[in-house]
């Protein structure tokens, strides 16, 4: 194997774990937030990171059976749009009607942190990445991996100010001003 697989092995390794935890925590904010669109965004966040540990999972034996890179992993999509157009979509269908408790505000906070540190995981191995289908690979996830983070981000601010949130969206202008 050369030096280039096994720092691909290596790497998809660490984002399989990095994954799992992802699942895991948006498995238990499903269970413990108080608000429907919360639990429906974190459904979602939860089935994405479980797309991305299969792509890994698929690239990974691939490499270990000592193949190349390969675009097999494109087959295996999200079943939804992107997911801060989807959030803007549901928020706007709810309107100012939703409240958060605390703890939906904390699992959101630990969600957007959780997605930056994914964020910079990918573009840190991005910039060390040779392979073609390896860069794209790096940079499909990262885009998914932004938009989750845009959409937590969207999110916070919507269950935390309502107002604020659709002040930002719907960017009204003053007339006469």
């Amino acid at each position: 194997m050369s030096s280039g697989q096994d720092r691909s092995l290596e790497m998809l390794s660490t984002a399989l774990e990095l994954e799992k935890k992802g699942t895991r925590f948006y498995e238990e904010a499903i269970s413990a937030c108080h608000n429907q669109i919360g639990r429906e965004i974190f459904r979602m966040l939860m089935k994405d990171e479980v797309v991305h540990m299969d792509r890994i999972r698929k690239i990974y034996e691939s490499l270990k059976a000592g193949e190349a890179w390969s675009d097999e992993w494109k087959s295996i999509k999200p079943d939804h749009k992107d997911l801060r157009v989807l959030f803007r979509e549901m928020a706007s269908d709810y309107g100012r009607k939703i409240t958060a408790e605390t703890s939906d505000l904390e699992a959101l906070e630990v969600g957007i942190d959780f997605e930056s540190r994914a964020i910079s995981f990918y573009q840190e191995h991005l910039a060390k990445a040779t392979d073609p289908l390896e860069r794209e690979f790096l940079e499909e996830i990262i885009a998914e991996e932004k938009s989750h983070h845009a959409a937590l981000s969207d999110m916070k601010l919507y269950l935390s100010d309502s107002a604020a949130w659709f002040v930002e969206q719907e960017h009204p202008g003053l007339d006469g001003a």
